[in-house]
């Protein structure tokens, strides 16, 4: 029985050809992304906003009515909750933002618990209110900044890491490909308003250890063909690369992809923007690593012979005298 091959042995795709119209698209898209991020803003969760969490369990029930809560509570008028099961299926969570005017006035804050409360006792009488939590703004902007700086940093890590292991045009074009994936990411969720809160960052790191991956294993590919084919021109010797690993590109996406689908689709409402993000890191981050994080090494200046070691005087001669040069 032959195995399913979705990438034919010895493609030979030019895709470093079209290197320079991608180059502008990306380079359009990432300010494209920022300006988005600018105008219109991330709509923070209540991770990072501040807010109020109500923990309920209904007494007497196999499900926590998830559906009907989040209709109930909507109709208030105080926003759409986040509404999650934890612990057993009839226990839930119900995070809201704190009401606007709430940092002058913070029995805004109280006045949102209590009808919430009171109605979710109105509707189901066997409910029992096991705790309302309250996170302030301060504290939830601290995280949102702690969220960036460890965004930033795992970026910066990750650079001098191929800095070390390569040389650094390769960190740095790694850094560049991470900043592209980083970028299109926010800029779905400002043009989209998908909710921005602590599963997003989550997600924001996965994709940038699958684009690290991915360009981590073209990277390796291009050092191998450095030093197999001294004389082949660069463009071509990346082509020959990225040919070469496409294959496996092709099947760890589609891999993902078929575990993610489902979860895009069918999974609860607290995860679509985190499974969104991840689906759109998949490609972003496949295409960042052919049409970014290659090209790059061109424009640094890495030539054939740059992984070859400089001989000296002594080997040359001996190498004249075994006739191998």
């Amino acid at each position: 029985m032959k195995l399913l091959k979705l990438v034919p042995d010895n493609t030979n795709i030019h895709f470093l050809k079209w290197r320079m119209p991608f180059f502008v698209v990306s380079g359009l898209l990432i300010a494209a992304s920022w300006a988005l991020v600018i105008v219109n803003g991330l709509n923070l969760g209540v991770d990072f906003v501040g807010g109020q969490m109500i923990r309920v369990t209904f007494v007497g029930q196999n499900d926590a009515p998830v559906s009907e809560m989040r209709r109930e509570i909507a109709g208030l008028g105080y926003g759409d909750p986040i509404i999650q099961r934890f612990g057993q299926p009839n226990e839930a969570s119900i995070r809201m933002k704190l009401p606007e005017g709430s940092d002058r006035q913070p029995d805004l804050a109280n006045t949102m618990a209590e009808r919430i409360t009171g109605a979710l006792k109105a509707a189901h009488p066997g409910i029992r209110i096991d705790g309302v939590d309250s996170v302030s703004g301060k504290v939830s902007g601290e995280l949102f900044q702690t969220g960036l700086m460890s965004l930033l940093f795992a970026m910066i890590a990750i650079s001098i890491y191929i800095w070390v292991r390569f040389e650094w045009q390769f960190g740095v074009g790694a850094l560049f490909a991470l900043f592209h994936d980083v970028s299109l990411t926010l800029g779905m969720f400002a043009i989209t308003g998908l909710e921005f809160d602590l599963n997003i960052v989550a997600a924001i790191l996965t994709i940038i250890g699958y684009s690290l991956n991915d360009t981590i294993v073209v990277y390796d590919r291009i050092r191998e063909n450095l030093k197999k084919y001294r004389k082949m021109p660069l463009p071509e010797l990346l082509d020959l690369s990225v040919n070469e690993t496409l294959a496996r590109t092709v099947m760890t996406s589609l891999t993902l992809l078929i575990a993610l689908i489902p979860l895009l689709f069918f999974g609860p409402a607290s995860l679509f923007g985190m499974a969104a993000a991840i689906t759109l890191g998949i490609f972003i981050g496949t295409y960042s690593s052919i049409y970014m994080a290659a090209p790059l090494l061109i424009w640094f200046g890495v030539k054939s012979d740059s992984f070859v070691p400089a001989a000296d005087v002594p080997d040359k001669a001996e190498r004249i005298a075994r006739g191998e040069a």
